[in-house]
């Protein structure tokens, strides 16, 4: 297992996040959050083992544009050296659009998904993404 810098790492996190923001090619707004760092959880808790995970959405963009980014990303994706590991419907009650995907050399994965506002009016429509890296040791 690669020995890493944190804040290396995070920045990686966060540049590949850009690069998904460009393939969306989305407007709209864009929660601002950075990457975070925590234990890999596959790893015995005495271990200095992490992972950068860069949680963010798109917001107050029409649903219709947002399955039009999905479908950006469905081809891009592997033009960029992603694989798409699952193209389908996550386990949630609405079914939410969901690729899940890893890129070259499995440095990172991605999880994106297309919620639907909710019909109680509680939750907007939103594409959420998350982009993790590979878990690293701490020097």
């Amino acid at each position: 297992m690669e020995i890493r810098d944190r804040e290396a790492v995070e920045a990686d996190v966060e540049q590949a996040s850009s690069r998904i923001l460009e393939m969306l090619a989305l407007g709209g707004k864009v929660t601002e959050s950075g990457a975070m760092t925590a234990r890999c959880a596959d790893y015995d808790s005495g271990q200095h083992v992490y992972r950068a995970r860069h949680p963010w959405s798109v917001y107050q963009v029409p649903f219709a544009d947002m399955q039009k980014a999905m479908d950006r990303l469905r081809s891009e994706l592997p033009k960029s050296g992603w694989e798409i590991r699952k193209d389908g419907v996550d386990g949630s009650v609405g079914k939410s659009p969901q690729i899940i995907a890893e890129s070259e050399g499995r440095t990172f994965s991605l999880d994106v998904r297309l919620h639907k506002a909710s019909e109680a009016g509680g939750a907007p429509e939103l594409l959420e993404v998350t982009v993790e890296s590979a878990c690293y040791r701490t020097k």
